[in-house]
């Protein structure tokens, strides 16, 4: 049985997620955790720079960011800057690749496929806009990816803009990418849905296309197995 464990963490801070997810990958490096992980967050406001952010993509102060109660990560993700809010579903695939393919170029367009199908259950068609990743509405863009790799096990993740407040990311050059458009499900379509109704179109599109059964998982149960490669 191959399974992809599923937890939801809800609203949570960037730093608290952060240290979950190494904490998790150091488990599936080291065969404490056998099976692969997915967690979805809605993070407190924070912008993230990875780690090919220039600090020319940064439009605000990091003073005017405290005043404005926004977070600031450095973080070891591939990709630019870019920024996860309330109104956003982030999701973390912890994979072992090499279960499925060791090659992240393929990972990074299967994250893609899975928010495409996802998405597509709306009635939304979305597509890719080479050279960049993440997932477009023609030249708007709906969703950034960025990904971290040890031992061919992933984490970090892709944040989806469902009813984000879009205004944060005039705060950034988002991804580094000059002039894009950003957008959210609730701009493109008449009705936005729930979070929790897009968790569970990308829950169900990752099992299909990673070969996964998913599985709802508490927190406490992930963390007493990922605890046991600490000891």
């Amino acid at each position: 049985m191959r399974d992809l464990l599923v937890v939801d963490l809800g609203r949570r801070s960037y730093g608290d997620v952060l240290e979950l997810q190494r904490q998790i990958a150091r488990a599936r490096i080291a065969g404490e955790l056998d099976q692969d992980v997915l967690l979805f967050v809605e993070h407190t406001p924070v912008i993230t720079l990875g780690r090919s952010s220039k600090s020319a993509h940064m439009l605000a102060t990091p003073e005017y960011l405290r005043h404005q109660g926004v977070e600031l990560f450095d973080v070891e993700r591939g990709g630019d800057v870019t920024f996860h809010g309330p109104g956003q579903l982030v999701g973390y695939p912890i994979i072992d690749l090499k279960r499925h393919r060791q090659d992240l170029h393929w990972y990074l367009r299967q994250v893609e496929q899975l928010l495409i199908d996802a998405i597509a259950w709306y009635g939304l068609h979305c597509g890719r806009r080479p050279p960049y990743t993440g997932v477009w509405i023609d030249d708007r863009k709906l969703a950034s990816i960025g990904v971290h790799a040890r031992d061919w096990v992933t984490w970090h993740g892709f944040a989806l803009n469902v009813s984000t407040d879009l205004r944060y990311f005039d705060l950034i050059v988002p991804c580094g990418i000059q002039a894009v458009t950003m957008t959210s499900l609730q701009r493109e379509l008449p009705n936005a849905p729930a979070i929790s109704s897009v968790a569970e179109r990308v829950t169900t599109a990752a099992g299909n296309l990673f070969d996964l059964t998913p599985q709802p998982i508490a927190e406490t149960e992930l963390l007493a197995a990922a605890r046991s490669v600490e000891r």
